[in-house]
């Protein structure tokens, strides 16, 4: 538990320092937000989006399978099958980053996705859970965060619903790690 928490922390703390150390299935939309001239071109942008998810560490919360020492390649960002609890505040599940429209970010914009990854903020005014570093992340520059919105645009979309979030006082239907402190206390935050 210990190894798997520390895992998160350090995913986390790389995620911050590289972030911050670098200065949709829609096919129109996508080619739509894709760079104009002078900018990198599309594979150029797709490949460094998936540069800085792959070093962002976005694939240890949010692929199946990776928390247990087994990540799932064939669903790849399609969101996690294990919870991390917050004490006081709940359990938060990594989301299905694939442009599936119903389970995924299918209808989420390119500027939806960038406006998330740098400011915490949903499409619906929900703010992302806390474990989610985009306070690091909101050091991007706009290409970058560009980048990484066309490479979750650019994935194949996979279904998958992700259970959560849930409240500190519900039972979650899935395996959790959780945060304590060291005196046992719950406080959180």
């Amino acid at each position: 538990m210990l190894a798997m928490l520390l895992a998160v922390s350090t995913s986390a703390g790389v995620a911050a320092w590289a972030f911050q150390s670098t200065a949709t299935g829609h096919a129109e939309e996508q080619a739509q937000s894709m760079p104009s001239a002078g900018e990198p071109n599309a594979a150029d942008q797709i490949e460094r989006g998936r540069y800085l998810v792959n070093l962002g560490g976005c694939n240890d919360c949010h692929t199946p399978g990776y928390f247990l020492g087994k990540p799932d390649p064939s669903r790849r960002l399609a969101g996690s099958d294990v919870g991390f609890e917050i004490p006081g505040t709940g359990i938060f599940v990594g989301s299905n980053l694939t442009p599936d429209r119903d389970t995924g970010l299918g209808n989420w914009t390119r500027e939806d996705i960038m406006t998330a990854v740098q400011t915490g903020v949903r499409p619906d005014g929900r703010i992302l859970a806390p474990i989610m570093p985009w306070r690091a992340f909101a050091e991007l520059t706009k290409s970058d965060a560009g980048a990484i919105a066309d490479y979750l645009i650019s994935l194949p979309p996979i279904s998958q619903k992700v259970p959560g979030p849930f409240g500190p006082d519900e039972k979650p239907n899935l395996l959790v790690m959780k945060v304590t402190a060291p005196d046992g206390s719950a406080e959180g935050g």
